[in-house]
């Protein structure tokens, strides 16, 4: 009996890199900006997005600081924190994220739709986490 087996784990992109910035908007109005997350693995994935931890702004600023690239209007990376899947868009600000959970298959992309909705007036700067099972 012939047994074999190939350990792999997940491969993935995330277009645009971080971060993504919807420039100056008049108070009232709507933009629209999409990411995409493609799997370029052998295996599905799951992934999860939710908000970054309070404490995650600080570790950004202490990184801006070492010469890193600073935050902007709203930003994503890949993150490991737990996190129950999220049902529905998720609400950030003046920013809404959607969708929140799902499934890709190999070779597979999913379109993640960030709208901003100018608000008050000011800046907004939110972060946001995807998190891909078994990268």
């Amino acid at each position: 009996v012939r047994v074999s087996a190939r350990a792999v784990y997940s491969k993935y992109s995330i277009e645009p890199a971080s971060p993504i910035s919807f420039g100056a908007m008049l108070k009232g109005t709507k933009k629209t900006q999409t990411v995409v997350l493609e799997n370029k693995g052998m295996l599905n994935f799951k992934f999860c997005i939710h908000q970054a931890p309070e404490d995650a702004s600080a570790l950004e600023r202490q990184s801006s600081k070492q010469g890193e690239s600073a935050p902007s209007a709203a930003k994503h990376s890949a993150g490991r924190k737990s996190s129950s899947l999220t049902q529905g868009p998720l609400s950030l600000g003046m920013f809404t994220v959607s969708p929140c959970s799902g499934s890709i298959g190999p070779c597979g992309q999913q379109k993640i739709t960030v709208e901003c909705l100018a608000g008050q007036e000011g800046t907004c700067e939110e972060q946001f986490y995807i998190d891909i099972t078994g990268r």
